[in-house]
């Protein structure tokens, strides 16, 4: 089994990556059909079933759809041309993707929220069609966004999920199971950072593989940056005000005047962390990891331990990476990492774990531990749901990652404080985790229909 590093870290843009992201590259991935097919297309249409019927205005997803079928991606998208876009596109009812010249397209109407039953395949379904100048359906195509990005049509989904994502070329180190990868390091004598980056490099050179990792930890640093830099009122109706930057500001005019507590370091941790699903709420740029709604906790860890763990070092945030994405794989080879699917165990638990892992490798932990440390973790976000107060990633989302982080950190340090042999393996832990998300009620499963969601005023 392989996820690349670049599969669980992917640059995209807020607010979610199952609900923005993923309908985005859906939409363009229906264009490359139509280029490829034999039918004379005169208009295009999406519907969008389940999850991203009942939470879809609240996470974008009818914009998402929109700037699609008009040729945009998450990994290239300019923010000033998608508002040109979207401005021509009301204007002219109609969209101009490349090689498929002018297309009839009325924003208004032509992406329908269906709030009848979700499709078979997954709870976050959406239709793409293409019409003739009649206005039937000449081609159409269903897409799942299954989390954190990732996209699979009908057929893909029923040729397996897993048959969908599998590796292409053999690799050196294909643990399937946390069980396999420890035995592998233990019979290689090679860290899971070392057998993860051999596997990338069945895919990639060397200077790829570094160049990318490099340009994932600095899109996350740019993000963790602006959010520190930036206040005001999130979009969306809630009226949430953006904390970091004043949180931020209050920590450094503290800083060395040896007056504060040691449990202020949290604040730190939950600050930076903060920062980015601010940036991610507001639709910035960020990187899912392994999701957008829980885009602060990888991030924040790594900066926690460059800025206040005595001799980290940026050389090794590539390590922290690998570690991080061997175990998120693991996650969603065996799980989920889906809201829509597990509830926020999924991602903010999953989350967790890949940070926590991360930082006990950085810290000189041995495979056992790193094991150990993602276990933990998720252990202790097990059955969290995902409620999302008006649909939006705001609340609880952009604190629960902050504490995201801090029970990340806490995990690794209780994991480097013994030898790695602990009574729960992350196997079972993650086994559970796939076992509560089938269990959970489908209104704790980010329809907005339950939870906070349902007991917080949403105005």
């Amino acid at each position: 089994m392989f996820l690349s590093v670049f599969e669980m870290f992917k640059v995209g843009i807020g607010p979610s990556s199952s609900h923005t992201m993923g309908p985005m590259v859906a939409a363009a991935r229906f264009l490359d059909v139509l280029r490829g097919s034999p039918f004379a297309a005169h208009g295009l249409r999406a519907s969008l079933h389940g999850s991203l019927a009942f939470t879809g205005v609240g996470h974008a997803t009818d914009r998402a759809v929109k700037l699609g079928l008009a040729g945009f991606t998450p990994e290239d998208y300019d923010a000033a041309a998608a508002e040109t876009a979207l401005a021509e596109m009301r204007a002219q009812k109609a969209v101009t993707p490349d090689g498929l010249g002018r297309l009839a397209f009325d924003p208004d109407t032509d992406v329908i929220f269906d709030y009848g039953q979700p499709l078979p395949g997954h709870s976050n379904g959406m239709i793409v069609m293409a019409t003739d100048a009649q206005g039937d359906v000449v081609l159409r195509e269903t897409y799942y966004s299954i989390g954190g990005g990732f996209v699979v049509t009908e057929a893909e989904l029923q040729g397996g999920e897993k048959a969908a994502l599998k590796q292409l070329k053999p690799i050196p180190y294909p643990f399937g199971s946390a069980a396999e990868m420890l035995d592998m390091a233990r019979d290689s004598g090679r860290t899971i950072a070392e057998m993860k980056r051999a596997n990338e490099l069945a895919y990639r050179t060397p200077v790829e593989l570094d160049r990318g990792m490099n340009r994932l930890w600095q899109v996350m640093d740019d993000c963790i940056e602006r959010g520190l830099a930036t206040d005001g009122i999130l979009p969306g109706g809630l009226n949430v005000r953006r904390r970091a930057h004043a949180i931020h500001e209050a920590l450094k005019s503290e800083q060395g005047r040896n007056l504060t507590a040691p449990h202020i370091i949290n604040d730190w941790m939950s600050v930076y962390a903060m920062a980015v699903n601010e940036e991610n709420a507001a639709g910035g740029q960020v990187v899912t990891a392994p999701t957008n709604g829980a885009a602060g906790v990888v991030p924040a860890t790594i900066r926690y331990w460059l800025d206040h763990v005595p001799g980290a070092s940026r050389a090794r945030v590539p390590e922290f990476l690998l570690t991080a994405a061997a175990i998120g794989g693991l996650v969603k080879h065996n799980a989920s990492i889906s809201g829509a699917e597990c509830g926020c165990q999924a991602e903010v638990g999953s989350a967790a774990a890949m940070a926590a892992a991360g930082i006990a490798a950085v810290m000189g932990g041995t495979p056992g531990q790193i094991e150990n440390a993602a276990e933990i973790a998720l252990e202790h976000h097990l059955g969290m749901t995902c409620d999302p107060v008006k649909g939006l990633v705001q609340v609880p989302c952009i604190e629960r990652n902050g504490l995201g982080a801090i029970k990340a950190v806490s995990a690794a340090s209780l994991s480097l404080r013994g030898d790695g042999k602990h009574l729960v393996p992350l196997d079972a832990a993650i086994e559970t985790m796939r076992q509560t998300g089938a269990d959970m009620s489908e209104k704790y499963k980010e329809t907005s229909l339950g939870g906070l969601a349902v007991n917080v005023p949403n105005c």
